[in-house]
């Protein structure tokens, strides 16, 4: 997918900058991807020191990672504690992305990891469908991200976020992919519903720009309506998209360029300043 995606905007260009637009400024902005993953088949391949290369390289200054194991995010926090913010996901042993809500003591470990380390948020975790049998679990992890002030991260269509909404108002959720395959409209919908909905666009790149290479209509009419909601982010699910890191922040710097000073800030690690209280600078690259 990401693959098919750098070769159909490869010839894409950075936005002028004689007009509105950041243009080729959105080189130089330092970012914070707000969608990674540290996977357990990364680890050999990507070292904790190979990851903070690539980071480096791409003027990645800090990062969400969440990892299944949880183990792989306490690796590189543990390495670079001043460029990653670790959030849980719940996978780990025989619960994966299909059955985390049916998996035996799942509240213990999520209790006993939010205990053991800093975790900012519990995801980014999957919810394909509503089963009414998952409430009484989702109803008691959203008491714990309300407890701790953390973040709930889900990647789901429509109806999950109402759903964890429906639970308990006052979260905060971060929608992975913002929404996936749910189209700009109803993601605008739901940011004008929610409040506190935030979103990373990790694998949107491709809708937010159109085959010539600019901004999607109603994809930006969303993104500078609600410019205050959005982070960049890559998604490493699998170690293509390690392979593929440079070009995939590079094609987030492109569709960055065709927005407003301001707002291209705001996406590439100003909203994440705000949300997380950590503060994202290029004086970070190279350091751990």
């Amino acid at each position: 997918m990401a693959v098919a995606l750098l070769v159909s905007l490869s010839c894409a260009s950075f936005a002028d900058e004689s007009d509105k637009h950041i243009g080729k400024g959105a080189e130089t902005l330092p970012l914070f991807d707000a969608h990674i993953h540290y996977k357990e088949p990364a680890w050999g391949p990507f070292p904790p020191a190979t990851i903070l290369e690539l980071m480096d390289k791409t003027g990645v200054a800090m990062g969400l990672v969440s990892s299944t194991p949880d183990d792989g995010t306490i690796k590189l926090w543990k390495y670079a504690p001043n460029r990653i913010v670790p959030e849980l996901r719940p996978y780990h042993g025989q619960a994966g992305s299909s059955n985390w809500t049916k998996a035996p003591g799942m509240l213990d470990y999520l209790v006993k990891r939010l205990n053991d380390f800093p975790h900012q948020g519990i995801g980014e975790f999957h919810l394909h469908s509503i089963d009414p049998n998952d409430k009484p679990l989702l109803r008691k992890i959203a008491d714990l991200a309300i407890e701790r002030n953390i973040f709930i991260h889900v990647h789901s269509g429509k109806k999950p976020v109402d759903l964890l909404f429906a639970l308990e108002p006052k979260l905060k959720i971060i929608w992975a992919h913002a929404g996936m395959s749910e189209p700009a409209k109803t993601v605008e919908d739901m940011m004008a519903r929610y409040k506190t909905l935030y979103a990373d666009t990790s694998f949107r790149e491709g809708g937010i720009l159109n085959s010539q290479g600019s901004i999607e209509p109603a994809w930006r009419k969303v993104l500078e309506h609600f410019s205050n909601r959005f982070m960049v982010g890559s998604d490493t699910w699998v170690n293509a998209q390690w392979e593929n890191y440079e070009q995939i922040i590079s094609i987030n710097r492109k569709w960055l360029s065709q927005f407003s000073r301001e707002n291209a800030e705001k996406f590439a690690y100003k909203n994440a300043e705000r949300l997380f209280g950590r503060p994202v600078k290029k004086n970070l690259i190279g350091r751990r």
